[in-house]
């Protein structure tokens, strides 16, 4: 699942949850919503995870990365969901992979500035609200040389530095990278219930560099499921945790409440669905590190045990909390939050169950 060995993933992971710890807390979320902050991330701490070498953890040496592989950003991407880090890594590392895979000299000129911080990529794919329109039923019209259409929905879009478009084009549908200062481009904040940053992108004859077709839009999508399950097997994973420190300390009836029976079935069976969801995140990214056949069907199978399984453990944890659960004061309301959002982002369970299927041959 990744290019380092075993001590190199652990000194890794150390690094990354240390980091998190003392600099971004699952709270300080709530201060960017309550401020109606526009950016909802830190520069700063941008900064630092760039000098960690994060942002280039598989974008490859000759471009100014550290060509380790989808496998290791997973697993950092899991260890950032533990905290709902806001910060545009997965996006950008989404989008880094799409122009390795372009093979466009002119688009794999901005890697190096991704790998050092400078350069913030979206992508934005989605249409009307429907979170797999990257792939199907595409109205944004690439011609002439400019795009015109609209996006929704696009996740870390404010303050990017550049966009990745899917189009129609002359020959079907098209990645384009679009530079965000471009003429042309109107872009509107929308505010989400899980605090994070998204826009709606009109476009009106802007500018673009094509990348590629089918193959690349596929190639980027399963990239996206894939790292957000990953993320979202990290939030689950620590939204239980949580759960299961309150179950051995909270007393009721002169009794931790852990020690009651119809609890104790609850938590297992939140462990049980969260080791189905790790064995698949794992099998999505071995496929994709490998260049397997079946890496659409592995992706999809994971976004949606993802979704699904993200929700349920959220819920989970907020029944188990108990009234204290259901405040904006408890963090682990905000699981649930972060698990809606991600559940309709790169394609719902629903979708890619069918899309799944589909691909199984049923």
């Amino acid at each position: 699942m990744s290019g380092l060995n075993t001590e190199e993933i652990q000194l890794l992971l150390k690094s990354a949850r240390s980091l998190v710890t003392e600099k971004a807390p699952v709270g300080r979320i709530r201060g960017y919503r309550d401020e109606m902050d526009p950016l909802g991330w830190s520069r700063d701490l941008w900064q630092d995870m760039a000098d960690l070498g994060w942002l280039g953890l598989s974008i490859p040496e000759e471009f100014g990365g550290l060509g380790l592989g989808f496998g290791t950003q997973c697993l950092l991407l899991e260890e950032l969901g533990r905290n709902l880090v806001p910060e545009p890594i997965l996006s950008t590392a989404v989008a880094a992979q799409a122009l390795v895979m372009s093979g466009v000299g002119a688009a794999q000129d901005c890697l190096s500035a991704i790998a050092e911080g400078q350069c913030v990529v979206a992508i934005a794919s989605e249409e009307d609200g429907r979170a797999h329109s990257g792939l199907l039923g595409i109205k944004t019209v690439a011609e002439n040389g400019g795009i015109t259409g609209q996006k929704t929905g696009v996740v870390d879009g404010f303050g990017a530095s550049k966009y990745l478009v899917s189009a129609e084009g002359t020959d079907g549908p098209m990645l384009c990278l679009v530079d965000a200062s471009a003429p042309g481009i109107e872009v509107t904040r929308q505010w989400r219930v899980d605090g994070r940053n998204a826009v709606t992108l009109g476009f009106a004859g802007v500018p673009y560099t094509p990348l590629g077709g089918t193959a690349l839009l596929r190639g980027v999508f399963d990239c996206g499921a894939i790292g957000l399950a990953a993320e979202m097997l990290g939030g689950a994973t620590r939204a239980f945790e949580v759960t299961l420190e309150y179950l051995k300390t909270r007393e009721q009836f002169g009794v931790t409440i852990g020690t009651f029976q119809a609890l104790q079935h609850r938590a297992a069976r939140m462990f049980v669905e969260l080791g189905v969801l790790r064995s698949a995140v794992q099998g999505a990214v071995e496929a994709l590190d490998s260049d397997r056949d079946d890496l659409s069907r592995m992706a999809s199978l994971a976004k949606a045990l993802a979704g699904e399984t993200y929700n349920f453990v959220a819920k989970q944890a907020i029944q188990l909390h108990g009234g204290i659960g259901m405040t904006d004061e408890h963090d682990i309301g905000l699981y649930l939050k972060r698990a809606r959002v991600s559940e309709v982002t790169w394609g719902t369970a629903a979708w890619h169950r069918s899309r799944w299927a589909r691909l199984a041959g049923y």
